[in-house]
């Protein structure tokens, strides 16, 4: 490894030791801090219009009247508590925003956000670590809401030594570092592919969670322009791909990976409901056989 790699691996080892486990056509304006002000009812109506769903649809799915879900969202009659969990419960809306739902109705929240060092998530801590480091040779990393870099294992670091020291900051992101002209993006061969991968899934999150700093990175991210040297837009062939790969340049020559995302089941603390895994695997037999051999 070149002396520039080096320093990059180490800024970046530095960082995991800091962090570890220490527009739609339904688009509506993003939710935010400030909407504890505003009534329960606007906010329950725009998560319906955000979920497609009819007055109709939700009051049949929720067991209530058409009449009663009315009320509610006009702001004509105050839910209870359980009526605003009821109803956040069949919207399918994220913890951290069913807190929002329960302050605008004048109760108390329900949902605790706790640091990843609190010792009530010492156990959630030790399965995310344990993967982390079980998927070695293979990279992994733990992302927060926002796609910053909370932990990863070791084989991460060697792949984004050459990134500019200033996405090597903290807090990392791994979108921007994935995507930025100064990060991975001018080694990545398919990064058209791989930019649009992105972009679709980032959308997708802002679809399900209005969330306005994701709404900024998605702006961010689809402004950088194409690396130099990059290999111009095309319809790649996926006969032979069963996902779309990531396909990077290294000092191990190319390697390529399918990534798989792991999220916690059931959480009651708004921490673990916005925590993934990102953990990826080789999609082709050298790839695999380089990493082995790396770690060997």
């Amino acid at each position: 490894m070149t002396s520039e790699v080096m320093d990059g691996v180490h800024r970046f080892a530095r960082i995991r030791n800091m962090n570890t486990l220490a527009p739609s056509a339904f688009a509506l304006p993003a939710l935010s801090a400030g909407e504890g002000r505003r009534s329960v009812g606007e906010l329950l109506r725009e998560w319906r219009v955000r979920r497609r769903m009819s007055q109709l649809l939700l009051a049949t799915e929720a067991e209530i009247s058409t009449r009663h879900l009315s009320f509610v969202e006009s702001g004509r009659a105050t839910p209870s508590r359980e009526m605003v969990m009821h109803l956040a419960e069949r919207l399918d809306v994220p913890l951290r925003e069913r807190n929002t739902l329960l302050v605008a109705a004048g109760y108390a929240p329900l949902y605790r956000e706790r640091a990843l060092d609190d010792p009530h998530l010492a156990a959630a801590r030790a399965a995310v670590e344990l993967v982390l480091r079980g998927h070695e040779p293979y990279p992994a990393l733990a992302v927060d809401r926002h796609w910053n870099i909370v932990a990863s294992n070791g084989a991460l670091a060697p792949l984004v030594g050459n990134a500019s020291p200033a996405l090597l900051a903290a807090p990392v992101n791994a979108l921007r570092l994935s995507l930025h002209p100064e990060g991975m993006a001018p080694r990545i061969v398919n990064w058209h592919a791989w930019r649009a991968h992105l972009l679709a899934r980032l959308q997708r999150q802002i679809d399900a969670s209005a969330d306005a700093a994701l709404m900024a990175l998605h702006d961010e991210l689809a402004a950088y322009p194409a690396p130099t040297g990059a290999a111009p837009a095309c319809v790649e062939s996926i006969q032979h791909h069963i996902a779309v790969p990531l396909r990077l340049r290294t000092a191990l020559g190319e390697l390529s990976f399918y990534g798989t995302t792991t999220i916690f089941g059931t959480p009651v603390d708004i921490t673990l409901s916005e925590l993934a895994i990102e953990a990826f695997f080789p999609a082709d037999a050298a790839t695999a056989a380089a990493l082995r051999t790396k770690q060997d």
